[in-house]
């Protein structure tokens, strides 16, 4: 009887201390889950960016109230307005760069931009592998929206698998955040740029 006893008792000590351990690891576990992220470390707005299949250097930033780049402003919008130099660093000709910036902390009535090669006004051109093109990225907003005098942008890039998990092949995916790049924001005249 006391032998039962006994081993009941210590199969009964062994389950509940394993519970414990497994509750204790989960719990630290999901601690250290919720800590805060880290911010997105700080680019510079001077120096080129490899932000994935693309090279970018942010040249400028400024709001216009007339029409830029060819892009059309609807009556009471005005544009923030970035300009960078983008390479494409692929093998073949793209023009998979929307999501390349985006500005922080202003309420984007569409966060996709309209963009506009700089030498031309073209819209959303395919860009070449290794030549550089000056690109203008044109969010419309109100006109009465707040655009401060320095303006963070976020830079999304993209990991290079030799193969991918569906089909096998290489490319660019999963985007995710590099960073920010600060710049000043210019107000231009009614006249424009």
């Amino acid at each position: 009887m006391f032998k039962t006893a006994r081993s009941k008792f210590q199969t009964w000590i062994t389950a509940g201390a394993g519970t414990i351990a497994a509750l204790l690891v989960a719990g630290l576990m999901g601690a250290f889950g919720a800590l805060p992220a880290h911010a997105p470390p700080q680019l510079p707005s001077d120096a080129a960016i490899d932000a994935g299949p693309w090279r970018v250097q942010p040249v400028r930033a400024y709001v216009s109230r007339a029409k830029v780049y060819g892009v059309p402003l609807k009556p009471g919008q005005k544009a923030l307005v970035l300009e960078a130099d983008m390479t494409n660093r692929t093998a073949q000709s793209d023009k998979a760069y929307f999501n390349v910036f985006k500005p922080d902390g202003i309420d984007l009535p569409d966060p996709l931009p309209m963009i506009a090669l700089a030498r031309d006004s073209t819209l959303t051109p395919e860009l070449h592998p290794g030549m550089t093109e000056r690109m203008a990225y044109v969010w419309p907003l109100a006109r009465d929206a707040a655009v401060p005098a320095n303006l963070s942008f976020g830079v999304t890039a993209e990991i290079f698998k030799p193969r991918d998990n569906l089909y096998g092949t290489p490319g660019w995916f999963n985007p995710y955040r590099l960073g920010t790049v600060a710049m000043p924001v210019a107000d231009l005249p009614e006249s424009g740029s």
